[in-house]
């Protein structure tokens, strides 16, 4: 069995057939190309989370059997190290992983040994979900209606009775699971299968509320599994069959969330390009200006404007963001700053522990107006209404920008005087909104008129 996005043993289809086959091997790679350019959180993270399920296979008299290297030699050693006739794996539909998955394929045809795919990282396959004529779905609401159509199976149990293998240490090049240093002020959630069903069952006693609370970053609101569904810890089949069991409005947004992410996995498997390029290609003739001391600013949570300055400083300290602030601050990138979009979304994938291709490329481009869906340029979100919309008393901002965050020294976090910026050390303003605003609609404007 050879983990990648699946690191978990309940509802794990793939490991259950491997189980099923005859004895098993549990193999995971490091892959110097996702580990090169993965942030310190997602490396951080990914260790922490193998750690777990390493504890996890040893509760069964197993382990986790840790290599380095590409893929396509590194998996075939291992299965010819066991004599296995069969590698199991989820489906990955991303643009490398697809790729490499392919390779690996017939790197064990040319061995002898078969690779076996069950199910994937979603309820939904990417590409199952089509139109009537065939064609991929380009707007998210029929595209929801339509998955939700298509259903899925339930959740499985995590296998039993199974026979262990493990590599010999010294004779096939194991290593040692990796636990990289985090940068001082970084700290990550729990990671692991245990962790994710307990943080499960902690936001369902609040679920009822998520379609109230969801867009309030200074509120528990939202569930966090982000990180898990992204490390495949939890399989959102377990989670949306829980939901089924629930009739309030906040568990059908919750499952619109998770077809969201379904729809964004559907997208990029489509379109690959579209993780560096625009879904949208006349988007990249607008006029960009290039990333330089207002770029760093942004990055830095130093922009003089509080909301935005505290969802970048959040990102820093936990590596996540609300998603409603991702998408304040990625508007704030775009249309004020005028940045192209790959800016951000780089910036976001460095630092982001929940970082997902699909999701993280595709919801900046929605926000730069070049993605899906109805998402017209012209939205521009001004970052002081936002902030006083869903965070009215201030927490979310006090709690993260700590110049702001005496009420006796700063009685409107949202709207410090100049004067109360000079005491506290909190730069002003970046920019002027309100030119920024209409600065990049005359850029829309120019493009549309080429």
């Amino acid at each position: 069995m050879w983990f990648r996005r699946d690191l978990r043993l309940r509802d794990n289809p793939a490991l259950l057939a491997a189980a099923e086959s005859g004895e098993v091997l549990p193999l995971f790679v490091l892959d110097p190309r996702l580990w090169g350019p993965a942030g310190p959180s997602r490396r951080a993270y990914l260790g922490a989370s193998l750690r777990a399920l390493d504890a996890s296979l040893r509760q069964r008299q197993a382990g986790l059997s840790v290599v380095r290297g590409d893929p396509v030699r590194r998996v075939v050693l291992a299965a010819r190290a066991v004599e296995a006739d069969q590698v199991h794996i989820a489906a990955d539909y991303g643009p490398y992983g697809a790729q490499r998955d392919d390779d690996v394929e017939q790197a064990l045809e040319d061995a002898g040994i078969e690779l076996v795919r069950t199910g994937s990282p979603y309820a939904v396959a990417p590409g199952r979900v089509t139109n009537k004529t065939g064609d991929p779905y380009k707007v998210f609401t029929p595209f929801s209606r339509a998955w939700a159509d298509h259903g899925w199976r339930g959740p499985v149990d995590a296998p039993s009775g199974c026979s262990w293998l493990a590599l010999d240490a010294e004779q096939d090049s194991t290593t040692d699971i990796p636990a990289p240093d985090l940068p001082s002020g970084l700290e990550l959630p729990d990671a692991g299968e245990d962790a994710a069903l307990a943080r499960w069952q902690e936001f369902l006693d609040r679920i009822d509320r998520y379609d109230d609370d969801r867009d309030k970053p200074g509120v528990n609101g939202t569930s966090h599994l982000s990180v898990h569904l992204k490390y495949g810890e939890v399989h959102p089949r377990t989670l949306l069959a829980d939901l089924a069991q629930r009739r309030s409005n906040g568990a059908r947004t919750y499952r619109t969330e998770l077809a969201w992410r379904e729809f964004y996995a559907d997208v990029l498997h489509q379109r690959p390009e579209t993780a560096r390029e625009y879904l949208k290609p006349e988007f990249a003739k607008m006029d960009y200006a290039r990333p330089g001391a207002e770029l760093d600013a942004w990055t830095q949570g130093r922009t003089g404007f509080p909301v935005v300055d505290a969802g970048m400083r959040q990102l820093r300290a936990t590596g996540w963001m609300h998603n409603r602030v991702r998408m304040i601050v990625a508007s704030f990138l775009v249309k004020d700053l005028h940045l192209e979009w790959q800016h951000g979304a780089r910036h976001f994938m460095h630092w982001l522990v929940d970082g997902d291709l699909a999701s993280n490329q595709h919801g900046w481009q929605w926000t730069a107006g070049s993605g899906t869906d109805a998402s017209p340029f012209f939205r521009v979100f001004n970052p002081t209404t936002q902030g006083k919309k869903f965070d009215p008393p201030g927490d979310y901002i006090r709690r993260w920008v700590e110049e702001l965050s005496d009420p006796d020294q700063v009685p409107d976090p949202h709207e410090p005087d100049d004067d109360t910026r000079d005491l506290v050390g909190y730069p002003q303003p970046l920019v002027d909104h309100k030119e920024e605003r209409q600065e990049a609609l005359d850029r829309y404007q120019r493009i549309k008129n080429r």
